[in-house]
């Protein structure tokens, strides 16, 4: 399955997002993605298992309970592909920095000189 497959379902990015704060045990995923989707313990172990299978999620155990991470390697699949893509939005993010420096630069002299 490509990278774009698994992350173009809503449920399986919001596992993603839970676990990028660290690992978390398969119980407290299945709570939050019920009560935000309305879907089944089984719906649930099923989303984990695409995650798992396809590189984006481990699992390790810990006695009875299940406890995922994020797994880099099916991101850097999906980065690999938009690296093609980056060269149209990159000069618009550099452009953007420079902005907010120079609202920073700007505001910082006008804090110092007294000047409104």
């Amino acid at each position: 399955m490509h990278a774009f497959d698994v992350l173009g379902d809503p449920v399986r990015r919001r596992i993603l997002e839970l676990l990028t704060d660290g690992e978390l045990p398969a119980g407290e995923i299945t709570t939050a993605i019920q009560r935000e989707f309305g879907i089944s313990q089984p719906g649930v172990s099923q989303h984990l298992r695409v995650l798992r299978d396809n590189g984006f999620a481990t699992v390790r155990p810990q006695g009875t309970r299940r406890l995922y991470t994020v797994d880099a390697a099916g991101l850097r699949e999906a980065d690999t592909w938009l690296a093609a893509f980056r060269r149209f939005w990159a000069p618009h993010l550099d452009a953007l920095t420079t902005e907010i420096a120079r609202g920073k630069r700007d505001r910082r002299r006008t804090t110092e000189t007294g000047e409104h």
